[in-house]
Parts: structure tokens; C-alpha cells; sequence
């Protein structure tokens, strides 16, 4: 087969490693790809939203099957382009992914089938959110309407920082046309968990579970990011909390995106609170997490070539999917001063160290070539990632595999998975 990849950052690149494991995969290329990417796929200089290009492309090699990687172009429409086209593509087609790019619909989507999420309310107006505010009890969470590469939640702890919050999504348009409405909900508390699941339309199979470290520095403070690290598999994700969770939130969300005629195919990215009422739904994604892909891909038993044909085909109930007995701990590598300002273009050395060791992996996220030297170019430029026969001995050897990196501006925190020592 030949395979597609759409996307740049350290998702796609883990999904590259997995695609290059299938036996069915005999050429594969990435646009437009990364450094690290090039080592498994033939990287091509054509941007993520230039759907046109891209389907032209795949048209031209004759490409088996596209995966899309990003939320952007999947959100855009970019399947519906491929689908037109007659071009075999996994992800959701634009009016399902919908579910990641409108908080608003998501939420009225949980509200109408009972799946069990926070109490919110929707604004598009400033000044009736500041009213709404003023007998609202705090903390409390905004959250711009639309895309924000995974920054545009804020937790308010006070009414000064929550008006100030309105001003900074709504007025300031700190994210853009994403602030247009926002989501003001109710504050959970509990532990955070992401599962990640295969879907055809009808059937949805979960991944083990992973957890996130969204924000920038140790012990939870700082700003939102992308995501600083994540580890695989949670362990206050329970046998009775997966059951939860799959009678009550999976399946329905399934059938609800069926019922509205949004039939949902490809990755769906459930971030759960785990609280003293249940398992409630945080957010959806409608494609892999970064980072919860490079942890969760490496324990993954199967051919996800063969996995993503499946939903594509709609026949997932025919699969099994199968995971190793251990764990996974990836650390994010970033840029100093990152999500803000930082610098690139930095040298990055001793990335050939994972080559010679089973076991561990390094993901680029934002790396390109300079001549012949792979030079740092984002804010999070590597994840380094790590097994081991149980969380603990996975975070001990993604530590110590951070240290055989050495870059410029070089940054990571250095407690994630420290919530495995308190499980």
C-alpha cells in the first residue's frame, strides 16, 4: 500500500513509526512532515489546509489510504475533499469532527443525550457572559467556542480573573474568530484521563487509556500548552470506570453523532474528569492526541494500517484490539519561554542514541533540517518516550532518555507521571 500522512508535528511522526511497522505499507509519504518523519516517510512541501494540492497528490501516486492527522484540516473539511475525489481517507468527514471544532456543539450534543459532562452555559454576546458571571460560583472554566491549538480553556479562580478571562477570548480575540462564543461551565475536580478510540460510524473500540500535562511547569502551574507529557495507562482508569464509561459515554456518543446524521468515523479523543459523581466528559477530540499518540501507539499490538481499513470499510466490530502488559511515559522536550516566545533554530544532538535502544523512542514535534544538522524549529520539539514494565520504571527510563538529548533553550518538566507515585 502506499499511505498518506497529513500533518508535522510528534502525532504524526508516532503515527509514521506505527504505519512504517504494517506489513502493508510499502511506500509512505508525509506532508509536510518533519525531520524526524523523513526517516520513515518521503516528505512532501505541501501545507496541511491546501486540500486540493493534497488530494491532487494523492490522485497523482496513486495513494491506498490518507490519515489525517491534525484537528485544522480535519475540522475544515478536508475528508469530504478526499471522499469527493473517490479517495479512501480515515478521519471524521467535516460535519463529525464538528465535535472538536464547536465546544457549543458538543455540549448541547451531551446535554440532549444524557452523556454526562459539566454544567455549562454558551455566549456569543460579552456583555451577557459578564452578567452571567457575576452569580456564578468559582472557580469556574471559559472555553473558546472553537479551535485554539489546545490553549483556549481557561480556569478562573476568582470573578476578577474570569471577567478578565471574557476579555481576553471575547474582546481581545486572543485565539481569534475561536473566541467568538465561548462556554463558561462549572469547575470539576478529579483525576484527568484521555482514551482514545476507533471508530466506523456505528462501532467504537477504545485504546488503553493515557493521562496529559497540559500546562507548562511543575506541579500543574503555568500556562496552557500543547501538552507537556503523558503517560500510558492511567492507573485511576478502573476496570468499573471503563465500564462507566463504555455504557454510558462511548457508545452513546456514537449513537448520538449517528442519530444527527453526523455518522463518526476515525480517532475519537475523549478527556474525561473522573469525579466523586462519576466519569464526566471534559472535551472531544476528533483525532489522536498530542502527546497521548506516542504513548499509547508503541503499546499497541495491532496493525493500525489494518485497524484504520476497518473504519474505513465499517467493519471495526471484527476487530480485537490488543495492547502490551506495561507501561509508556513520553516528556516534552520544548523551547524555553515556550508557549509564549522562544527561539529556534538551535543544533540538536544525540538524537541517533535512540537508534541503539529497544524500548525508547523520540517523537520530532517541531524539528526541520539545516543542511545536514536537525535544527529545533517550534515550541515543543521533541518527545522522548519510554517503556517500562510498569509506570514507575517507564518514567525512571524517560528521565534518564532526556538526558542523552541536548539542545539550546533546551526545557521539560520534570514531574510527569508524578501522580503514578500517589496511585
Amino acid at each position: 500500500m502506499k499511505i498518506l500522512i497529513v500533518g508535522s508535528g510528534g502525532r504524526e511522526h508516532a503515527i509514521a513509526w506505527a504505519a512504517a511497522r504494517s506489513p502493508k505499507a510499502e511506500k509512505i509519504y508525509c506532508a509536510p512532515g518533519n525531520a524526524g518523519i523523513a526517516e520513515y516517510a518521503e516528505c512532501v512541501d505541501i501545507g496541511a489546509m491546501e486540500f486540493d494540492k493534497l488530494a491532487a497528490f494523492a490522485k497523482e501516486k496513486e495513494i491506498d489510504l490518507t490519515i489525517i492527522g491534525m484537528d485544522d484540516p480535519l475540522v475544515g473539511g478536508i475528508v469530504d475533499v478526499f471522499e469527493a475525489e473517490g479517495l479512501r481517507v480515515f478521519g471524521p468527514r467535516k460535519n463529525a469532527a464538528i465535535i472538536e471544532g464547536s465546544k457549543a456543539f458538543s455540549k448541547d450534543l451531551m446535554k440532549k443525550y444524557q452523556i454526562p459532562t459539566a454544567a455549562y452555559e454558551t455566549f456569543t454576546d460579552p456583555e451577557k457572559a459578564l452578567t452571567y458571571l457575576e452569580t456564578a460560583k468559582m472557580p469556574i472554566v471559559l472555553k473558546a467556542d472553537g479551535l485554539a491549538l489546545g490553549k483556549g480553556v481557561l480556569i478562573c479562580k476568582d470573578l476578577e480573573e474570569a471577567k478578565a478571562g471574557v476579555k481576553t477570548l471575547m474582546l481581545d480575540k486572543q485565539f481569534g474568530d475561536a473566541g467568538n462564543e465561548i462556554v463558561i461551565e462549572e469547575f470539576m475536580t478529579g483525576r484527568e484521563v484521555s482514551v482514545l478510540a476507533f471508530c466506523d460510524g456505528k462501532t467504537i473500540k477504545c485504546m488503553t487509556s493515557a493521562q496529559d500535562h497540559k500546562r507548562a511547569k511543575d506541579g500543574d502551574q503555568g500556562l496552557n500548552t500543547g501538552g507537556m507529557g503523558t503517560f500510558s495507562p492511567s492507573p485511576f482508569y478502573t476496570k468499573e470506570v471503563e465500564a462507566f464509561c463504555e455504557e454510558h459515554i462511548y457508545q452513546p456518543t456514537m449513537d448520538a453523532m449517528a442519530a444527527e446524521g453526523r455518522p463518526f468515523t476515525g480517532i475519537l479523543f475523549t478527556g474525561l474528569m473522573l469525579t466523586e459523581d462519576g466519569p464526566k466528559v471534559l472535551e472531544y477530540n476528533a483525532r489522536f492526541g498530542d502527546p497521548e499518540a506516542q504513548v499509547v501507539l508503541p503499546r499497541m499490538k495491532n496493525d493500525m494500517i489494518e485497524v484504520m481499513e476497518a473504519c474505513v470499510d465499517g467493519k471495526l466490530d471484527e476487530i480485537e484490539l490488543e495492547f502490551e502488559d506495561n507501561a509508556a511515559v513520553c516528556v516534552v522536550l520544548a523551547s524555553d519561554g515556550y508557549p509564549e516566545s522562544y527561539e529556534k533554530g538551535f543544533e540538536i544532538r544525540g538524537l541517533e542514541t535512540f537508534k541503539e535502544k529497544d524500548d525508547y523512542y523520540v517523537f520530532h514535534a517541531g524539528t526541520k533540517f539545516d543542511g545536514d544538522k536537525i535544527v529545533t524549529n517550534g515550541g515543543r520539539v521533541l518527545g522522548v518516550v519510554a517503556k517500562g514494565d510498569d509506570l514507575k520504571a517507564a518514567r525512571a527510563n524517560a528521565y534518564a532518555a532526556t538526558e542523552w538529548i541536548d539542545f539550546a533553550n533546551k526545557y521539560k518538566r520534570n514531574d510527569i507521571g508524578k501522580a503514578i507515585d500517589e496511585a
